[in-house]
């Protein structure tokens, strides 16, 4: 199927509380992401594991995922991605195409004005996002939570997002 004729594929609202001061930013939802209408919902994307050892949680990634959303909320965490929309044929951002970004900045000014640190879950996020830190944000670049990003071991990757909740206030 060409990109022409690919349909334009729409993200998820943010997932994100007034006092959160944690975000995690990845770049859009995956192909089981978008049927389940949930984020990180492919079994083998990792990062509700990563989260959950993060947060202290250990049995975050095997909980409902409306559970999943409160432990994140409660531990002012919140979860959005980069794109809004765009095209893409499977779930690899290497395919994204006519990617529009979500109004970053600005929501996150009028709507968690405790947010101070970010992470970006994989390349495309980061490259698409890491401007934040002109806007005081600190920003974290996270190995990709995603099954594609099978050269860093569980452990090395939980050790690129552990600082990002070093000092969570």
């Amino acid at each position: 199927m060409s990109a022409a004729v690919r349909p334009q594929l729409s993200g998820f609202p943010p997932v994100l509380a007034p006092d959160a001061t944690v975000l995690v930013l990845g770049s859009f939802p995956g192909v089981a992401s978008l049927n389940m209408g949930q984020y990180y919902a492919h079994p083998r994307n990792q990062f509700w594991r990563l989260l959950g050892a993060c947060l202290d949680v250990e049995a975050l990634h095997q909980m409902p995922y409306e559970e999943r959303l409160r432990v994140a909320i409660r531990h002012r965490v919140g979860i959005w991605d980069v794109v809004a929309t765009c095209r893409r044929q499977g779930s690899l951002d290497a395919a994204v195409t006519k990617a529009e970004v979500n109004p970053l900045a600005a929501y996150l000014k009028e709507h968690a004005p405790r947010l101070e640190r970010i992470g970006f879950n994989g390349g495309l996020s980061w490259k698409l996002g890491h401007h934040l830190a002109d806007y005081g944000y600190r920003v974290f670049r996270l190995a990709s939570s995603s099954p594609a990003a099978a050269m860093y071991s569980f452990e090395q990757k939980l050790e690129q997002w552990r600082p990002l909740f070093a000092c969570r206030s």
